[in-house]
């Protein structure tokens, strides 16, 4: 028997425009929240709900909407003011049937109490990211949302409904369920869509915009969050859960009808009504795989690592084959000015920088990532490499360079000689040469150092035996963090393998040469 709470969401749906076909399942349980089963069997192509955009919580749908405008408040930012907004209105908000089925707050990094951040995330990819993010939400809400308080609020509305934890509440809900809608609403709140829960590569059922001719950016999302949210995106991102764009309008002008300065205005009025139109074509979810009755449907937020599920969505999978695990570059010039001078490190990661190599980039970090396969990116061992370079050959190499004034060189196809070996941009291949004994051992020496940043009082075997006595959901903080620790430390052990493996390759081949010779 289905819940007050979701008898009341589901009389909202029909009041509000939200078409929820009888063939789903809708499932409220008191630890995991709101779920969607199959009733019966669905088959890939079935539209399994229509969502008036009119539904969705959306800056231009809010109440708040002059408030917001007129605070030049966009992107997640307006989105928080409208979702505190109508939450501060209660009953008395258009949306009140649908925020009494959301949780206060997801258990996202992003809520957590300072302590709890350094007790379970210490050495994580998320524990810096997490802290920066709460110092820039902190701004955020200072300068956008506290003046509101004071000034641009009706009667109505409590102040202290925009407070701190108010809007990190609403920013938790924003990372974890928005779509992207479209060009005229951008992201928003979805009502039902924002229900069905996340499984890695096994999308059954699809987002869409009808108008957009395009789906919803899960696709997208496998290649660009697999980047953009394995670096843990930062605080003021735009939520890139879901989403789907419009098309682009083409207008043809029929020549001598029209005067340039008439054409243009007439071309923006058809511009400005087709974003209007577009507004009212409703929002479809459609299967795109078989589901059997009584399954889950699942969506898909694309293909991430734990630490981006994590910090986006508060959960973690086991044995996610997109982990991965970075290494500061802070960490490989601390190793380097630990065995040779300060001058020395910046003179050859300068030569690093020209020769076209840099890190990855998020959040004011550069690092460098290990796959879940322990295979480290090429751009670190090249590093490496020109940091333990002979003087002379470093110093041919400096000068055949020093034509470009320290602009970088172009990467496309280009190939490098150093000494007696030819490297050809990006290409793995490289790894069997560039793990030279001595690039072997000091990227052993730098894996340790990131492997202390767990700290000293557990050891791998600890965290698992820990993981393995967490029950769920009381221990659900702790039992995710481990799931990413212990995700992360593997990875490290597979890059020590994957070291030795192919340092082993090199030397063997380095002695048949001289004996062949």
């Amino acid at each position: 028997m289905a819940s007050r709470r979701l008898r009341a969401f589901k009389r909202w749906m029909k009041s509000n425009g939200v078409d929820c076909s009888e063939a789903l399942n809708l499932i409220d349980d008191d630890n995991n929240g709101v779920s969607v089963r199959a009733f019966c069997d669905l088959s890939e192509g079935d539209v399994v709900a229509h969502i008036s955009k009119t539904a969705c919580l959306t800056i231009k749908t809010s109440g708040a909407r002059e408030i917001i405008e007129s605070a030049d408040l966009d992107g997640s930012l307006g989105l928080s003011v409208a979702l505190m907004y109508e939450r501060s209105l209660g009953e008395e908000s258009p949306w009140s049937g649908y925020l009494q089925i959301l949780p206060i707050q997801e258990d996202l990094p992003l809520v957590w109490s300072l302590s709890d951040l350094d007790s379970l995330l210490s050495g994580t990819e998320l524990h810096k990211v997490v802290k920066e993010d709460h110092v820039l939400i902190y701004e955020d809400w200072k300068e956008s949302i506290l003046p509101l308080t004071t000034s641009s609020l009706p009667r109505i509305v409590d102040p202290d409904s925009f407070g701190i934890k108010e809007y990190l509440a609403a920013k938790s809900l924003i990372a974890s369920r928005s779509f992207q809608i479209d060009d005229y609403h951008g992201s928003g709140m979805v009502p039902l869509a924002d229900l069905f829960n996340h499984k890695t590569g096994a999308e059954d059922v699809h987002f869409t915009a009808e108008s957009s001719h395009s789906e919803s950016d899960t696709e997208a999302d496998e290649t660009d969050n697999l980047d953009a949210a394995n670096e843990a995106t930062g605080a003021d991102d735009e939520p890139s859960s879901k989403s789907s764009s419009s098309a682009e309008q083409t207008f043809e002008e029929v020549p001598g009808e029209n005067t340039d300065d008439d054409a243009e205005e007439e071309e923006e009025e058809e511009e400005n009504s087709s974003v209007l139109q577009d507004d009212l074509s409703p929002l479809k979810m459609i299967m795109v795989k078989n589901v059997p009755a009584g399954a889950e449907v699942y969506n898909t937020y694309g293909l991430m690592g734990n630490a981006a599920l994590l910090h986006r969505y508060g959960f973690t999978e086991p044995d996610n084959p997109y982990d991965i695990v970075n290494i500061d570059l802070e960490l490989v010039t601390e190793w380097s000015t630990s065995s040779f001078t300060s001058r020395y490190t910046r003179a050859r990661l300068a030569l690093w920088r020209i020769l076209g190599y840099t890190g990855c980039e998020s959040q004011n970090f550069e690092y460098f990532e290990v796959s879940s396969t322990g295979e480290p990116q090429t751009e670190l061992l090249f590093l490496l490499y020109i940091l333990l370079l002979p003087e002379d050959t470093y110093s041919k190499l400096d000068l055949a360079t020093s034509t470009t004034n320290g602009a970088p060189l172009s990467k496309e196809g280009r190939e490098i000689t150093i000494g007696k070996h030819k490297f050809t941009f990006g290409q793995s291949e490289d790894h069997d040469v560039l793990l030279t004994d001595g690039v072997s051992e000091a990227l052993l020496a730098i894996v340790d150092k990131r492997e202390s940043l767990y700290g000293s009082l557990s050891s791998l075997e600890d965290d698992i035996a820990k993981l393995e006595t967490c029950v769920l959901p009381k221990d659900r903080r702790l039992y995710h963090s481990l799931t990413l620790r212990v995700s992360e430390r593997r990875i490290l052990e597979k890059l020590r393998s994957y070291i030795r493996e192919k340092s082993g390759e090199f030397s063997g081949k380095k002695r048949r040469k001289k004996n062949d010779s």
